[in-house]
């Protein structure tokens, strides 16, 4: 039996509340204190009601995953090892994957707090991109949904951030090849709207001008193999020797467009990706790579999120994780005669 506006007064009566707390509480008002919002929802539960969807009772140890998609194997390793990580939380993660002209990031948080969940994960998603409206998150936690936010951050969100150094990354790929003698090193970037994107771009610029005297030139495209042959392409114009790309994923696709002008990774052309996604050791040649601590991160999320959902005071800010440079068969001393810091347009 729903709610209806005439019962409203048999609600105040069973809480010991005004009519308009009532009203309040039902509609989702945040200005009404825990100990009264406890006691109209058990008063409703009490006489029967269906609760509103949004204020139904969370499902106890099941927890909402959102990731963006399962084309970029980085992403399921992540749902992989934050299961893992919740499994001693007797918790489980229901999983929601964005599609291109499917479910969006707004219709998967919308599904999960119907299902009940008792707190959600949200992997790369509107809080890594500058240019997305990230007000609902803040909807959510007003509405007492425990939310953790994994790569990117908005702080004016008020929830826990956790991402890998991002420049720090970056500064490991680009001395990596200043060590091996490289000089002309490009970054092949993904979309500039993403927070992970700009950081790198960021700790790029600054360790190539430290390292090499001038900043390194950068080209964004898209996170996929195809972005990251366009990309390398537009470096390996400009002569660069190196290429440090922003996802396993886009170095491929550097390597393919070193291949494509009949030159030799790394004889001639040395590639750095991002990630040390499943596989990237067993490709043609293996792939130097900037390890993402995946494992550290899903058990940081855990605990974050379970601590949450306990009841502990929410954590502001962001948590920031150590990358490590993972060095196989991509990356070997710069060629002959291909030195020199000057860059074309």
């Amino acid at each position: 039996m729903a709610v209806g506006s005439a019962r409203l007064s048999d609600i105040a009566a069973r809480a010991g509340v005004s009519e308009a707390t009532v009203s309040r509480v039902l509609n989702g008002k945040s200005s009404v204190a825990d100990a009264t919002r406890r006691a109209v929802l058990d008063a409703v539960d009490g006489l029967g009601y269906a609760r509103p969807s949004r204020l139904r009772r969370r499902a106890h140890g099941l927890i909402g995953l959102i990731i963006p998609e399962l084309d970029n194997p980085i992403f399921p390793v992540f749902a992989q090892a934050i299961e893992r990580a919740l499994v001693p939380h007797r918790c489980t993660p229901l999983l929601c994957t964005q599609t291109p002209g499917g479910a969006s990031e707004d219709a998967c948080v919308e599904m999960l707090v119907e299902q009940g969940v008792s707190g959600i994960v949200v992997v790369s998603g509107r809080h890594a991109d500058v240019t997305a409206d990230a007000s609902g998150y803040a909807r959510l936690v007003g509405r007492g949904v425990p939310l953790v936010l994994l790569d990117g951050c908005a702080p004016a969100v008020g929830a826990p951030c956790l991402s890998t150094d991002d420049r720090l990354a970056a500064r490991q790929a680009v001395t990596h090849l200043v060590e091996l003698g490289h000089e002309r090193i490009g970054f092949a970037a993904g979309p500039e709207r993403f927070v992970p994107v700009i950081r790198k771009g960021e700790g790029f610029r600054r360790a190539t001008a430290e390292l090499l005297g001038s900043a390194g030139p950068v080209r964004h495209s898209l996170f996929t193999v195809e972005g990251g042959r366009q990309a390398a392409g537009a470096l390996l114009d400009l002569g660069c020797t190196g290429i440090v790309c922003a996802s396993d994923l886009m170095a491929l696709g550097a390597i393919a467009a070193v291949r494509d002008r009949g030159l030799v990774v790394p004889g001639d052309v040395s590639v750095v990706g991002f990630d040390d996604s499943p596989l990237v050791a067993f490709v043609d040649p293996p792939l130097t790579t900037v390890r993402k601590p995946v494992r550290a991160m899903a058990r940081a999320v855990a605990d974050t999120l379970v601590g949450l959902i306990g009841g502990e005071p929410m954590r502001h800010g962001e948590l920031l994780f150590q990358p490590e440079l993972i060095v196989r068969s991509s990356t070997a001393a710069a060629p002959d005669g291909r030195g020199g810091t000057s860059f074309g347009a």
